[in-house]
């Protein structure tokens, strides 16, 4: 495996997930598959669950670890091709990426969408120059459109705590005041499809995401319609997709608090676990009560960052 950034890069389901149990069972079983191998970190946002899961992984397979933090400890990359440079961008990402890619084995890549222009986003203008240009193997550490390392750690939690062969799989809108990507939403959305779970996705008209991730995957405008009879309920806000309207790519369309998920929201399902990805805004995505209970699965869902990172490092070194 090259790169990663989907589900169907790791073969089937099934095999992804018994890799991941085997890494969960024997963590440090695979050191000399790392031994002198360097992965590069390399950050244009902020990051506290993937930065310190992935070093983690990368640690327990015994490799070296830079990690890069572009937006404070690099010179300002200019991304697009073209420009006259005569502005406060020192350095271009066509020089910059081979130079990374001369210094390590294996490429992480993290950088969020800009939320104003789709085209450029959804084309995933910054990640695939890694890819093109590094001339190593690149992961996506959460890019423009997807996050996969947490949608895999996802489907594992899901796993690990589910009491019946096929659950019900909510994923949730719920409001926030800043806008947010897309990443999340439509990972969990294409990882869920490929699962064998019954899943349903819910948000106020205009959330819409895109159908190359949502796929044929039930869409319910009504809340508690959806919940009733969950088992897992994923809470995540996301702004406009743009699919419908691509003049609102990146809008805030609602603040409606009612899809808030409380005690209330919960007691629609069949004693459901609630997750989130993290970081998140109580009171706002989640009530207190809801996120502090003993159906709270967030901390197990964050730890499983290190197995989903480790999962895909490992099958990357295992084709160097």
């Amino acid at each position: 495996m090259r790169y990663f950034t989907s589900a169907n890069q790791l073969g089937s389901i099934d095999e992804a997930l018994a890799a991941a149990k085997y890494i969960k069972d024997n963590p440090f079983a695979d050191q000399e598959l790392g031994r002198n191998k360097t992965l590069l970190m390399v950050f244009f946002n902020n990051s506290l669950r993937t930065r310190l899961s992935t070093q983690k992984a990368a640690l327990n397979l015994g490799m070296n670890v830079i990690v890069l933090d572009v937006n404070q400890g690099a010179w300002k990359l200019e991304t697009e091709r073209g420009v006259v440079m005569d502005g406060d961008k020192s350095e271009h990402l066509l020089e910059a990426v081979p130079v990374m890619g001369s210094f390590c084995d294996i490429i992480g890549v993290r950088s969020f969408a800009g939320l104003t222009d789709r085209d450029y986003d959804y084309a995933e203008t910054i990640f695939n120059q890694f890819v093109k240009y590094s001339g190593k193997p690149v992961f996506a550490m959460e890019t423009a459109t997807v996050h996969p390392l947490q949608a895999f750690a996802d489907l594992i939690t899901i796993e690990e705590h589910k009491t019946k062969a096929r659950p019900k799989v909510v994923l949730t809108w719920a409001p926030h005041p800043k806008a947010l990507p897309q990443a999340v939403p439509n990972s969990f959305a294409e990882w869920m499809r490929v699962a064998d779970v019954d899943f349903v996705v819910t948000h106020p008209e205009g959330y819409e995401l895109d159908p190359l991730f949502v796929g044929d995957a039930r869409v319910e405008y009504d809340q508690r319609k959806a919940f009733e009879g969950a088992d897992f309920i994923y809470a995540k806000n996301w702004s406009c997709p743009g699919v419908t309207n691509p003049a609102d790519y990146g809008k805030i369309l609602s603040k409606d608090m009612s899809w808030m998920v409380d005690s209330e929201h919960m007691a629609w399902t069949d004693n459901a676990c609630f997750m989130h990805c993290l970081p998140v805004r109580r009171n706002m995505i989640v009530s207190d009560e809801v996120i502090e209970s003993p159906r709270s699965l967030v901390i197990p869902e964050a730890a499983n960052r290190v197995v989903s990172a480790q999962t895909v490092i490992r099958e990357i070194l295992k084709s160097l």
